[in-house]
């Protein structure tokens, strides 16, 4: 069930229309095309704008400079199904039992896509899908969730992926990875726009996760760096498909040069929409699943890596360009979410919010360089997964559903396909409360760490003047500890409800206490 929307600002939006004699109503605009780029590992400092000292990303650095720069945009989660979850439906993944890499989603979720469909667009996924299997029996695939049509992979891809068309066999395809989404994004707008319809495309990149594999004119920018950076990293073979050590100088090279592929594809859907007439009324959105992976992180400027909850973990590129409501370069310093994206562009669109518990919010009032001061703090929580495997759990799905089909480079256990799963929780108890999480309230950052016994570790940082996160704050301000802890345990139980499948039922499950 669907409740009205209330979104400030959407009258004067509504009013950018033509309008007419006095007596008429005013006309508004036509919908936007969106477009939602998202990279797979690709951190907050792996980018030009942001001073990193190798990379180059001449195509994002421009967005930035003339478009919308988030400065403190945040994956909802530092690790990649998670944040993807998070990103279809405006919700922390915990609620949809999406706990980590390989835990599927849920299909009574909403997903932007559902929205944006019934407001008339035309609706394509490319590339990356990891919140469920992409075949189209999957009743979590892109097509179940939304989708009119979709090339998609199950997991991560490299050069000449292998992809499923609308959830056919797995067929390989020739080339960079980035640019043949691009050009499947090309072909897709081609067509919605002789159609008559607005587009939604969500375009997830395989890049620039390992293991990894260049061009030789990427390469080649990057052939200083092995002998600057010589300590052995932990990451994939490309030829073996197992884990090997190799000199991270090496690593990085290759790294950076998918990062300056995928950049150059961008830059390739830019000039085309450009070309077509099609650039000033698209809403062109980019960001990464998480933060930076370890075998490429060089610590600086904020602390961790994926994985963790410090900001290296979760601190993300963030950008849009939309020239028609974007004319001149902002910067927003409001911290923002991938949860943020769904109700942002509900409002764009004029289509109601779902009827359930949201973790993120309303964002349009930045585009007109309106100050947004977020509502309710952010939250991050990695579930315990050691408790999971400790409890048992039914799944939610059959696990034939669950089985993925298209193969990847990186095996596990011999195997190159993903399978996913997700469990049913009929009741919270207190463990479920644990795994690591933090509780981000204006400038402050709470992160508790459970132990194995006893307390958990607590730790508070001044964001403003510690963006590092080098100074431990928690025994000197007992009194915010406590504050943000009891705003975090709300949080959790709120979480926790939905995760039990409250929010698709008329009668809640029972429930129970928790604690942080």
């Amino acid at each position: 069930m669907l409740h009205p929307l209330r979104f400030p600002g959407i009258q004067a939006f509504l009013l950018l229309g033509f309008a007419g004699p006095a007596c008429t109503t005013p006309v508004p605009p036509p919908l936007p095309n969106i477009i939602l780029m998202m990279a797979d590992d690709h951190g907050w400092e792996e980018t030009g704008y942001n001073g990193h000292p190798h990379v180059k990303t001449p195509v994002l650095d421009d967005i930035a400079a003339t478009g919308l720069r988030f400065e403190r945009f945040y994956a909802a989660h530092p690790s990649c199904s998670p944040t993807r979850a998070s990103f279809l439906t405006g919700r922390h993944p915990n609620r949809m039992g999406t706990f980590a890499p390989g835990w599927s989603f849920r299909p009574e979720e909403i997903t932007v896509a559902h929205l944006l469909r019934r407001a008339g667009y035309h609706c394509v996924h490319l590339g990356k899908w990891h919140v469920g299997p992409v075949k189209k029996e999957s009743p979590v695939c892109p097509g179940a969730m939304g989708f009119d049509e979709w090339l998609s992979h199950d997991n991560f891809f490299e050069l000449d992926p292998t992809l499923s068309r609308n959830g056919g066999p797995p067929t390989r395809f020739e080339g960079e990875s980035s640019d043949i989404l691009v050009q499947e994004s090309i072909e897709a707008l081609k067509r919605a726009r002789d159609a008559g319809k607005p587009s939604l495309q969500l375009i997830w990149f395989g890049s620039p996760h390992e293991p990894y594999a260049g061009l030789p004119q990427d390469l080649a920018l990057y052939d200083h760096l092995p002998s600057r950076y010589s300590k052995p990293v932990r990451l994939t073979s490309t030829e073996t498909g197992d884990p090997v050590q190799r000199p991270q100088g090496a690593v990085l090279r290759e790294r950076y040069a998918e990062i300056t592929a995928m950049d150059r594809a961008i830059g390739r859907l830019r000039a085309f929409l450009k070309d077509s007439g099609l650039r000033e009324n698209t809403l062109l959105f980019y960001c990464g699943d998480n933060g930076t992976s370890p075998d490429a992180a060089l610590g600086v400027p904020h602390r961790g890596a994926k994985g963790e909850l410090y900001e290296g973990g979760t601190l993300v590129p963030g950008l849009i360009e939309w020239p028609s409501r974007i004319p001149q370069p902002i910067v927003v310093r409001t911290r923002a979410s991938t949860t943020d994206l769904l109700p942002t562009l509900a409002a764009l669109a004029g289509q109601p919010l779902p009827d359930r518990p949201l973790d993120g919010i309303d964002l349009s009032p930045v585009f007109r360089g309106d100050s947004v001061p977020r509502p309710a703090p952010l939250a991050f929580w990695e579930f315990d997964l050691v408790h999971l495997r400790e409890t048992p759990y039914r799944p939610y799905l059959e696990p034939a559903l669950q089985e993925g089909t298209t193969p990847l480079v990186k095996k596990v256990q011999g195997k190159a396909t993903r399978d996913f799963t997700n469990l049913r929780f009929p009741v919270m108890t207190p463990a479920d409360f644990r795994g690591p999480r933090s509780f981000i309230d204006g400038d402050h950052k709470l992160i508790l760490h459970d132990a194995r016994t006893g307390p958990p570790k607590v730790e508070l940082f001044d964001l403003m003047t510690d963006p590092a996160e080098k100074t431990n704050l928690a025994d000197q301000e007992p009194g915010r500890v406590a504050e943000l802890r009891r705003g975090l345990q709300i949080w959790q139980e709120s979480v926790l409800h939905s995760l039990t499948g409250a929010d698709y039922a008329e009668s809640p499950p029972g429930a129970g206490p928790g604690g942080n």
